[in-house]
């Protein structure tokens, strides 16, 4: 029972939440947005609203059910891991394909007319990307970008209307083919987690209701604390899928995109990414066989270095703790430049218009194909090396083909153009050949200079365009381009012949990555398993290390960064230093809380409905002594679902369950969960009679009998740490309660399954064995009562 504070209203029980950025158009994006109220940021309900529809509907299950429920998780992980492996190998296959056919046709023209090939190559990019923006502004806008910032803040406990929906997905699958086929300067990594996300959110839900693509027998999962669990599953297996790398997916899930972590979940998104793992080794064996046109070598490992540096020197680690300055450096740069570029972009630019976003895409895509064919043109070409037998490496290489030395604008038929091997080329095949053991030499320092200078430049100003956009692969690019530059300085300094360039490329990449993402763990593994080598896995975590550390110090990643502009309030894994001197009251402010009584007139609940756009609403009732109590919180989805069915409305003003809470209800559990795909009804699709005016609704049964109550002079660190972890979306602030009945420790949460003479002692303590007692105790005391079984009498 509350204390007699609250007598005369609950005044100071008020819902905690941060302060939130403003949206791009100005708007105040808040928590507290009602699905009517143009807001496209809102919460979600990860919470258990443990009402007597809930109750009900958990009593009538038995263990088969639950073991059903069980089943049913497992086997929507397995459908998640082989959708989200079939559309990363479609969208392998397609991109390869169409750069396969790209440079066929160019090299085939080049040797007649350099200015014919030029003018195809770029109608070919011009094309590729046309089609990308015009899906993304026309068809599927939320499908632009990576897509990584917005999932993150779903797992947050964000809902950003349209992320999750199937045009989404189909337009980024689409729109990633074309931007990366086109040759623009980014990697279709970040897209394939957006892509492995709404594939689960749309198993989840069973499928998509607009264009009837879905099945009632897959509407198992009703919760959103069901649903982020399988976004979780969807993340960890687009990274699988990107990078062929199982592991590295579920550390990307588990330290980079949830808020929430169980080990319960673990089992099912490890499960998750090893079945993308066999779809998609499954798939490259397939095109092994020459099945799949100008796909190339695939293969699961996708830049394989284990013939590359056998050992390294002590002498070697300065120069690798070079680079892992260097990427810290070059990678905070490169989160700031984005961010003014993006920030110019949405204040600016792409409020003109779509037809604005197609232009820029479109002139980009111009610059970039200029670039990547025309500096080519101005490097010399260089003699082919005395070529090994033994390496597989042929000098220059075939026309049209992938693989090290291309020969491009060479006078003669042995040399080769190390500025077209980076630049006319596919991103993954650029990594592979800057990557490459045995090709000492292949690069000089002007080229690789003059390509990071570019790259930098041209990843940096495509980052934000209105095409789905990874950062994976470009700053794998930048950051191999300068460790291949210090490992050129390494191997004339030392003089050593096991000094592998390819090895310091490597540490390169990792560099950039953890510079600007600020992953450890995650980078780590996955650079060991898209490399091959186990031996660099010391190396890794040194550069690693300092890339995040050097990074941390003058801003944030790319992800949080991005999510700031973009208006998503995400919580941090720490507060921020100045609510260590707030309390849970200062952070209520000054707006009165909206309270509902237990009994409300279907007229008083329109007119809140329509005048407040809150989302929680405190349940007041009085006990018979006359003090006024907290009984609950009813969230606004529940009570449009309640004014829409009518079916609960009652004559009377008087508490429909007298006795104790035995009425049966006209709903269960499930109606009251929000579609994924929508925002769920508003008052406009609600049409009330005045008949219907006048009736009443008896909140008892609806609401959440157990809301979470932390004491007014409670320290905002300690309610920001409480309300993340538990992934809560209201709090209830009161003054201090007049008395303690209970205290309850470790032991009192053991329950044995079996009597055991070896548990004597927990018994004494334990649950079970004071069960009988507090049976007795609360037939007894009226003020202990459950709240729904007769307090409220």
């Amino acid at each position: 029972m509350l204390s007699n504070h609250l007598q005369n209203g609950i005044e100071t029980a008020k819902l905690v939440w941060s302060r939130i950025p403003n949206s791009e158009d100005g708007e105040a994006v808040g928590l507290l947005s009602t699905s009517a109220g143009g807001s496209t940021v809102e919460s979600l309900d990860y919470e258990v609203i443990e009402n007597y529809a809930y109750r009900e509907e958990q009593a009538q299950r038995g263990k088969l059910y639950v073991g059903y429920y069980v089943v049913v998780k497992w086997f929507f992980a397995l459908l998640i891991g082989i959708g989200t492996g079939l559309a990363a190998s479609f969208i392998n296959i397609s991109v390869e394909n169409f750069a396969g056919w790209k440079f066929e046709l160019t090299f085939s023209i080049i040797q007649k007319s350099y200015l014919a090939g030029f003018l195809v190559y770029l109608l070919i990019n011009l094309a590729l990307v046309f089609s990308s923006v015009y899906i993304i502004t026309q068809f599927a806008p939320a499908a632009a970008g990576s897509g990584i910032p917005e999932i993150k803040g779903y797992l947050n406990g964000v809902d950003i209307h349209g992320i999750l929906l199937f045009r989404t997905l189909i337009g980024k699958i689409l729109g990633s083919i074309g931007s990366v086929g086109g040759g623009l300067a980014l990697g279709k990594e970040g897209p394939l987690v957006h892509i492995g996300a709404c594939i689960a959110s749309l198993l989840g839900q069973g499928g998509s209701t607009k264009y009837h693509l879905s099945s009632r027998w897959l509407q198992v999962f009703k919760s959103d604390r069901d649903r982020r669990d399988l976004v979780t599953c969807g993340c960890a297996a687009g990274v699988s899928a990107a990078f062929r790398a199982p592991v590295g997916g579920v550390l990307f899930a588990l330290e980079e995109v949830t808020s929430w972590w169980r080990s319960q979940l673990m089992w099912r998104v490890f499960f998750t990414s090893a079945i993308v793992a066999v779809v998609v080794r499954t798939s490259m064996g397939w095109c092994k066989s020459g099945k799949c046109g100008h796909f190339g070598s695939g293969g699961f490992i996708i830049w394989d270095i284990s013939d590359g540096q056998e050992d390294y020197s002590f002498e070697e680690l300065f120069p690798m703790a070079i680079i892992g300055v260097i990427g810290g450096l070059l990678g905070a740069l490169f989160n700031q430049l984005t961010l003014y570029m993006t920030s110019w972009r949405r204040n600016y630019l792409h409020k003109k218009g779509a037809r604005v976003k197609i232009i820029e895409a479109c002139l980009i895509s111009v610059i970039t194909s200029v670039i990547s064919f025309g500096l080519p043109l101005l490097r010399k070409c260089s003699p082919c090396p005395e070529s090994d037998p033994d390496s597989g490496i042929e000098c220059p290489r075939p026309p049209g083909m992938y693989g090290n030395y291309v020969n491009f604008y060479c006078s003669k038929d042995n040399e080769y153009n190390d500025l077209a091997t980076i630049f006319f080329n596919t991103q993954d095949d650029a990594i592979r050949n800057l990557f490459s053991a045995k090709t000492i030499h292949e690069f000089s320092a002007q080229s690789l200079l003059t390509f990071l200078v570019m790259f930098y430049t041209l990843a940096v100003v495509t980052f934000g365009t209105a095409v789905p956009a990874g950062q994976f692969v470009p700053g794998i690019m930048i950051g191999s381009t300068y460790g291949r530059l210090v490992g050129m300085f390494v191997v004339k300094f030392y003089k050593k012949l096991n000094i592998e360039e390819g090895t310091y490329a490597l540490l390169g990449a990792a560099s950039f990555l953890g510079g600007s993402m600020r992953m450890t763990v995650t980078l780590c593994v996955i650079m060991v398993e898209i490399s091959n080598n186990l031996k660099f896995l010391p190396l890794i975590m040194l550069v690693l290390l300092l890339s995040k550390a050097v990074g941390d110090a003058f801003n944030e990643g790319i992800y949080e960064e991005q999510a700031r502009l973009k208006g998503i309030p995400l919580l941090e894994s720490r507060p921020k230093y100045e609510m260590r001197k707030m309390t849970a009251k200062e952070a209520c402010g000054t707006q009165k809380v909206v309270s509902l009584p237990r009994v409300v007139k279907v007229a008083d609940v329109v007119s809140i409905l329509r005048s407040s756009e809150h989302n929680g609403f405190p349940v007041i009732d009085h006990t018979r002594s006359g003090e006024t109590l907290v009984i609950g919180l009813v969230l606004r989805s529940h009570l449009l679902v309640l004014l829409q069915s009518k079916v609960d409305f009652q004559h009377s003003p008087l508490p429909s369950d007298p006795i104790g809470g035995s009425r049966s209800i006209g709903h269960n559990f499930s109606e009251f969960a929000k579609p994924v795909s929508s925002k769920g009804l508003s008052m406009d699709e609600i049409h009330l009679s005045s008949d219907d005016m006048e009736m009443y609704i008896d909140l008892a049964p609806f609401l959440n009998p157990s809301p979470y109550v932390v004491p007014e002079d409670m320290s905002l660190t300690k309610v920001y740490n409480l309300f993340r972890q538990l992934g809560l979306r209201h709090i209830f602030v009161v003054p201090r309660a007049a008395r303690v009945i209970g205290l309850i420790t470790r032991k009192d949460l053991l329950i044995e399954d079996a009597e055991d003479s070896n548990t004597v002692e927990l018994q004494s303590t334990s649950v079970r064995g004071r069960q009988r007692d507090v049976r007795s105790f609360t037939r007894n005391t009226d003020a202990e009562r459950p709240l729904l079984n007769g307090l409220l009498a």
